[in-house]
């Protein structure tokens, strides 16, 4: 298994890092071949229209939204959420639209309001809680069929899931809690095991 995070702007070098304390293969994305070498992408938290911009000129953009369509594995943290979402409040970015989402970009505060909080989490019958940290977070706003609530801040939705598709509004990659990378391994592992048996 060999994990890819795009490395265009943001935080992916911490994903890389917590990946790698599960001993787990990681590779930095940047152009669009690269996506041929892994089995599941995270998308980082950074500055989203930034992101949105520089993988479209390197030819990222689409080829991202197609294996998406595809059922391919991508988790998509803070503004890796943003682009995972089929609607923006304020249209400032344009979004992959891969997941039935809709957002609302640095609905917790700008940079100065950063926080760290304990979330409550939805299903995990070995956890009820998980350090959240926000920083300029996305809110998702509603979700539709199909999407699963994975945790809430507050009556806040800040975590979901649908399909292999995975969004977090908050950091778990600036966390010594590993526990949404390896929800995010577990739908990696188990895509792989679906493309060999068809």
């Amino acid at each position: 298994m060999k994990i890819g995070v795009l490395g265009l702007q943001g935080a992916y070098r911490e994903h890389m890092q917590c990946l790698g304390k599960l001993g787990i293969d990681t590779m930095d994305v940047r152009y669009n071949q690269d996506l041929k070498h892994i089995n599941g992408l995270i998308i980082p938290g950074g500055e989203s229209t930034v992101i949105s911009k520089l993988a479209q000129k390197n030819l990222l953009f689409d080829a991202i939204r197609q294996k998406g369509l595809l059922n391919f594995p991508i988790w998509g943290t803070c503004a890796g959420l943003i682009l995972l979402a089929s609607e923006i409040e304020d249209n400032s970015v344009e979004p992959l639209k891969l997941m039935k989402i809709k957002v609302r970009r640095n609905a917790f505060g700008r940079q100065k309001h950063s926080f760290v909080t304990k979330i409550k989490l939805s299903g995990f019958a070995a956890q009820e809680e998980f350090p959240g940290v926000f920083i300029r977070a996305p809110q998702i706003i509603s979700i539709g069929d199909g999407v699963e609530v994975l945790a809430r801040y507050q009556k806040n939705i800040v975590a979901c899931k649908q399909g292999n598709l995975l969004a977090t509004s908050f950091h778990p990659e600036l966390t010594s809690d590993l526990l949404f990378h390896q929800i995010f391994l577990n739908i990696v592992q188990r895509s792989m095991v679906t493309s060999l048996a068809g």
